[in-house]
């Protein structure tokens, strides 16, 4: 079942529209879960950062051991051939995938140059500026790249985030604010995490067990432009316990507010809603 409606399928060289089949029974991507896809946006008639994850989607790829067969150029202007069929105001999300097709004598490992390519596009609405929600722990953790392939979007990874929401919404949460390893903050299950504490920003280094994401890489760059102090660091439970603020950063919604951690509160503050208001500017910006 689809997340969204009105559904546009790129695959096999044309546009199509609906929720088009394209993975057989017997495609490694469907049997082992050699799966790899991105996600970009279009709002207002904007699709910022497009290029950004067509490229990533290709690195992806390398890293799951498939191979990639379309060049960024290309894929981002078949992405820009499907937006122009939805009306200049939807709110769409676009998503190429890759997944492998054949595998070795055993069946485990990809074949070279045996790849599947498709693009999806879904208008899914875009969250209103309040549209927060709340985070509890989580006994789930990141994986590492020792047992993992956490330095590719891929969608093997996902099952994991899954057993995080699950488990959060049992206890009455929207989301989980996840540990790494050793037991720090690394993410959320849905997204990059930031919190405020005395107007400074601060959000997980990235320590090879979860994607720093093209959105979160936008915000702090957004951010210091603006003047605010923004740190990558180690942080604890307790020192989003201690915040001022809490936001999540990914591309589907771009900043959603935290209004809660377990037992502590927080309002959707000044730094979350100037976050906001500045990526919405930035990609106003880019229009030309």
């Amino acid at each position: 079942m689809a997340t969204g409606t009105n559904i546009k399928t790129f695959y096999n060289g044309s546009w199509h529209d609906g929720d088009l089949s394209v993975i057989k029974a017997a495609d490694h991507g469907a049997w082992l879960g050699t799966t790899v896809f991105d996600g970009a946006r279009m709002f207002n008639g904007l699709s910022p950062d497009l290029r950004s994850h067509c490229e990533r989607i290709n690195r992806s790829a390398n890293a799951l051991m498939i191979t990639p067969t379309v060049e960024t150029d290309e894929m981002v202007e078949m992405v820009r051939e499907g937006l122009k069929t939805y009306d200049r105001d939807a709110a769409v999300y676009i998503r190429p995938m890759y997944w492998a097709l054949a595998g070795d004598e055993l069946g485990i490992v990809p074949l070279k140059d045996a790849t599947g390519f498709a693009i999806s596009l879904e208008q899914i609405p875009m969250a209103a500026p309040d549209a927060a929600t709340t985070l509890t722990r989580t006994r789930f953790r990141r994986p590492v790249l020792e047992d993992n392939v956490v330095n590719a979007k891929a969608g093997c990874l996902y099952p994991n985030n899954a057993r995080m929401m699950v488990e959060a919404r049992s206890k009455g949460f929207g989301n989980a604010l996840v540990a790494d390893a050793m037991g720090n903050v690394a993410e959320t299950a849905s997204a990059n995490v930031f919190m405020v504490k005395d107007g400074e920003v601060f959000t997980p280094i990235p320590n090879g067990t979860f994607l720093a994401g093209i959105t979160r890489a936008r915000h702090m760059k957004n951010m210091r432009a603006d003047g605010i102090k923004v740190h990558e660091a180690v942080l604890s439970f307790d020192d989003f316990h201690a915040a001022d603020e809490v936001f999540m950063s990914g591309n589907m919604m771009k900043v959603t507010p935290v209004k809660a951690f377990d037992d502590t509160q927080y309002q959707i503050g000044p730094v979350t809603r100037r976050a906001r208001e500045m990526y919405w500017d930035w990609a106003e910006s880019e229009r030309s």
